[in-house]
């Protein structure tokens, strides 16, 4: 027998383990449940499609930001917007605002990390264009900065946050979460994204016998 072959480090589920992943499963259908109902942030998914609409009708662009997870989640949304999301069409102007490293860098070290994205709005957005931050926190130094740097110029500024942000935050658009729980706004952010999207492709690129 090989003394060094490799030992299986997959573990049987415990009682403990179970009830997390229940528990968590059960939160996650709750609140996107919750979500469901909730007219304020419908409205505003409705609201948010149309202005991207108009904004990407005349010639404008989608810029998004966030941190950690809903840095990954920028990514995510500008991709779905410049590829295609729920049919082959047209690409969407969008550029997701975490992902040139020398840029970020430069400014983190010259000006500061609450700086990191609204100098990247300051250069590249223009009056018409549409500024999405995602906050799960909704107490992002960067995210809320970026926020009224898009204010000051125009761009139509838009938060994505959670049930309870900070007074601070100000934008022309908000969407809460129906929850304060990251892993759940996190889901529901994403969703949002998803339906604001598929809004946004169906106005601009429409296609025949999609419901």
């Amino acid at each position: 027998m090989n003394d060094l072959a490799p030992q299986s480090t997959i573990l049987s589920p415990n009682e403990t383990d179970e009830r997390f992943v229940s528990d968590f499963l059960r939160q996650s259908a709750e609140g996107m449940a919750h979500f469901a109902q909730d007219t304020a942030a419908i409205a505003v998914m409705h609201e948010l499609a149309g202005r991207i609409t108009q904004s990407l009708a005349a010639g404008g662009k989608l810029l998004v930001a966030g941190n950690g997870g809903s840095a990954a989640d920028a990514q995510h949304i500008a991709g779905e917007f410049t590829a295609r999301l729920m049919y082959d069409r047209r690409p969407l102007a969008a550029i997701a605002l975490t992902t040139d490293s020398s840029s970020m860098t430069a400014i983190g070290n010259d000006y500061g990390f609450s700086e990191l994205f609204a100098r990247q709005v300051a250069a590249l957005g223009r009056p018409g264009d549409v500024f999405l931050g995602i906050t799960t926190s909704g107490r992002s130094p960067n995210v809320l900065r970026a926020l009224e740097t898009a204010r000051e110029m125009g761009v139509l500024a838009v938060a994505f946050t959670c049930a309870n942000p900070a007074p601070e935050l100000e934008a022309d658009i908000m969407l809460k979460a129906t929850s304060d729980w990251t892993p759940i706004v996190q889901q529901l952010h994403i969703t949002a994204a998803h339906v604001v999207c598929g809004l946004v492709e169906r106005a601009l690129c429409p296609r025949a016998g999609v419901p």
